[in-house]
């Protein structure tokens, strides 16, 4: 399924949020705005979470989800180049809009693309396949910021430079995605 494919492509850039609390705390930020700054993001996350799964009724799932990964790799472009602790409050807000117009709206796309009888088999096989491509993802960009044995990596831009442009290339690929006719 080339839904799968796209999936795979767009989170395999997607790698543990924990990268962008590193790179807040090498921004400055301490433990506790670190804290504030994920209220805030699950704040955001929760109240757009609703009216933008009422969107993708209206007007259907795949635009919504698009726009979600282009926000996606807005932030990741920015969390390449943030400077300032302001910077970095600003991207994990707009992160937390990334995540209300995806998350819950990628799995009802499945839902709208799968016979009802293999709906537990579509979103295990979802499930599994995001699960497992999340260790290289942040395989990847570990080495990307860090490197790996004698090679001293590309630094901290690295990972998210790389994350967005498979988000990028992911939303390309998903534009042109062809919906199953039902």
């Amino acid at each position: 399924m080339f839904l799968m494919l796209i999936t795979v492509v767009f989170y395999l850039g997607n790698s543990s949020d924990a990268f962008l609390i590193l790179r807040a705390q090498e921004r400055g930020m301490s433990v506790v705005s670190v804290m504030g700054m994920l209220i805030v993001f699950n704040l955001i996350y929760t109240l757009v979470s609703v009216p933008f799964g009422a969107l993708s009724d209206r007007i259907g799932r795949k635009n919504i989800i698009i726009g979600g990964w282009l926000l996606y790799a807005l932030v990741y472009f920015g969390f390449a180049f943030a400077q300032e602790v302001w910077h970095v409050w600003v991207l994990y807000s707009i992160y937390g809009l990334y995540y209300g117009l995806t998350y819950g709206i990628t799995k009802a796309l499945i839902a709208d693309i799968v016979a009802p009888e293999l709906s537990g088999t579509a979103f295990g096989t979802y499930s599994a396949v995001v699960g497992i491509i999340n260790f290289p993802a942040s395989l990847i960009a570990g080495i990307l910021w860090q490197g790996w044995g004698n090679w001293t990596g590309l630094g901290a831009a690295a990972p998210f430079l790389f994350g967005g442009m498979l988000a990028l290339l992911a939303s390309f690929m998903m534009l042109f995605w062809k919906l199953p006719q039902s």
